[in-house]
């Protein structure tokens, strides 16, 4: 009890001071003081809020590591310095000591851990924020890896999401993330995921199904699990010694083209996402591996067979079959850089609220596209800098300000994309995406195809042409009348730099009516008194001094 209460007040007080200097910073230095001076410096110190964040999740394990890993995967919500900060956070804090473990395993599976395995290695593998791996074999021989949870662990999340939960309470107030962000429902996300990564028992069937839908693949080896000795907290799974995936010198030791395991690694994904609807969503780099087969190139080249490994099954996503049919539609037409069919995709798929006027977001995809398209992550990374700025300028107002909201299993795709992206130009800074995609969009394209009739598609055809020809008429016909009677008007999108301008220009007309207020009464005053007036001149003077004191105080 001793330990969960203070677990909960440094929790509660690290946030009270986040809260504090957020007060200072963006309340009342930036809106009373001088907002130049509060933006000064904004974006280093949202970095080291989110440093100081980082440490404290390190320190203390538990929720706060998923925490930070699950915000760093939340782009559409927190600004790009947090993400980046927190995007460090690993998943792997010291290890407990066995003897708790080991009578958890113990109670979980019913039998004395000698019963249960021929050998058990009391030195953990691995140790993460929810449990940790041990080396075993099971009576009959077969080599597994046995994950079990830490002791109180329940308690433990129970109490961090109690204290977060608080903290979401007060945070969400602050207007700037109330117009932005649903803090609540990110909240219940975040638990949710949480809460499904201590079920083991749902950790082993995401296994098989990952398992059965690379059946057919022998170039993709995903562990069994072993329900006899697997429970709600104690998971059993066949083992797989293998070289991690960012071990470059080690690949490259045994003989193996560190370019060829990027592009399957990606293939695979590109299938789990778009075709099977169903993908292993945290591919970092202590769940990947890579296991050399067959023998080793005696001439010196990089052509040895291999196999990626997968581990880790706690954090999935899913994707509904109609999600899935519009996903399929959104890759298909990014691919062949139709943008207003993709964003029609994607506001089907939920991704961009309804009514939304999409045509800048258009005008920016454009942008992007005509620039970057198709460069490999040599080529990207080759652009120069100031260009990237130049375009990111012209183009934040826009991102910043679209209306943006994403369901969690497309954040978990994010995410997976996110970390997949770094772990392939880790493996071959000339990796070019598109070029790996490209059969999977054909296959994808041979499923629509093979799924729609001709008959379909020539009435899908006909229906969209006369559509057209039936809107043309009314739609010229308005055209031309509007043009002749000087009724066309050009819209400008405001930008947040306009904005601010014009804000500038509102405050300062509203700055100069006051002070004129002030000298009209100060002047009628006056006036008034030398005329014999003293009441009202008084009076007047009275509505001066208080104008003057209401501009000081304003400044």
């Amino acid at each position: 009890m001793r330990i969960r209460r203070r677990r909960y007040l440094r929790i509660v007080l690290f946030v009270s001071r986040l809260l504090l200097s957020l007060l200072w910073w963006e309340l009342i230095l930036g809106r009373f003081l001088s907002r130049g001076l509060a933006q000064r410096g904004a974006t280093e110190r949202r970095r080291r809020w989110a440093a100081s964040f980082r440490d404290l999740a390190v320190e203390m394990g538990g929720v706060l590591i998923k925490l930070g890993q699950f915000l760093s995967s939340r782009a559409d919500v927190m600004p790009p310095e947090i993400t980046k900060e927190l995007a460090a956070l690993q998943d792997e804090v010291p290890p407990d000591p066995f003897p708790p473990i080991k009578r958890l395993i113990e109670k979980e599976l019913g039998a004395p851990i000698d019963g249960l395995f021929s050998r058990f290695v009391e030195e953990p593998q691995s140790g993460a924020s929810l449990g940790q791996t041990y080396y075993a074999w099971l009576p009959d021989g077969d080599p597994v890896i046995v994950k079990a949870q830490r002791p109180n662990i329940d308690e433990l999340v129970a109490t961090d999401l109690a204290a977060v939960r608080w903290a979401v309470g007060l945070i969400k107030w602050y207007p700037a993330l109330r117009r932005r962000v649903n803090m609540d429902a990110l909240l219940d996300e975040f638990s949710r995921v949480t809460h499904g990564e201590l079920d083991y028992i749902a950790e082993g069937r995401n296994a098989e199904e990952l398992r059965a839908n690379f059946a057919d693949n022998p170039a993709i080896f995903v562990p069994r699990p072993y329900w006899s000795h697997t429970s709600k907290r104690v998971l059993t799974l066949e083992r797989a010694d293998a070289i991690k995936i960012t071990d470059y010198r080690a690949l490259t030791a045994e003989g193996i083209d560190r370019g060829a395991v990027a592009e399957r690694v990606f293939g695979t994904y590109i299938q789990q996402m778009l075709i099977d609807g169903f993908f292993h969503a945290d591919p970092h780099p202590g769940n990947l591996f890579v296991e050399p087969r067959g023998p080793k190139p005696e001439d010196g080249s990089y052509s040895r067979e291999f196999v990626i490994t997968f581990v880790d099954f706690g954090m999935v996503g899913r994707i509904r079959p109609a999600d899935k049919a519009l996903l399929r539609d959104l890759a298909i037409h990014a691919f062949n850089r139709e943008v207003p069919a993709a964003l029609g995709d994607m506001q089907k798929l939920g991704f961009i609220l309804p009514g939304t006027d999409t045509r800048p977001l258009e005008k920016a995809l454009y942008i992007l596209i005509d620039r970057y398209y198709g460069l490999s992550v040599r080529e990207f990374a080759s652009v120069d800098i100031d260009e990237m700025l130049a375009m990111a300028y012209e183009l934040r107002d826009i991102i910043y300000e679209f209306p943006f909201q994403i369901p969690i299993d497309f954040v978990l795709l994010g995410r997976a994309l996110g970390i997949l992206e770094g772990l392939c130009a880790g493996l071959d800074p000339d990796f070019n995406g598109f070029v790996v995609a490209e059969p999977y969009v054909k296959q994808l394209m041979a499923i629509e195809l093979a799924e729609e009739s001709l008959t379909d598609r020539a009435l899908k055809e006909v229906q969209g042409l006369a559509t057209l020809l039936w809107h043309l008429p009314r739609e010229l016909d308005q055209f031309l009348r509007d043009s002749t009677r000087g009724n066309l008007e050009v819209r400008v999108a405001p930008t947040r730099e306009m904005d601010r301008l014009v804000g500038r220009l509102e405050r300062a007309v509203g700055r100069l009516t006051e002070i004129i207020a002030f000298a009209g009464f100060l002047l009628a005053g006056v006036l008034l008194l030398v005329a014999g007036w003293r009441e009202l001149g008084l009076f007047l003077l009275a509505w001066a001094f208080l104008t003057a004191l209401y501009l000081v105080v304003r400044r």
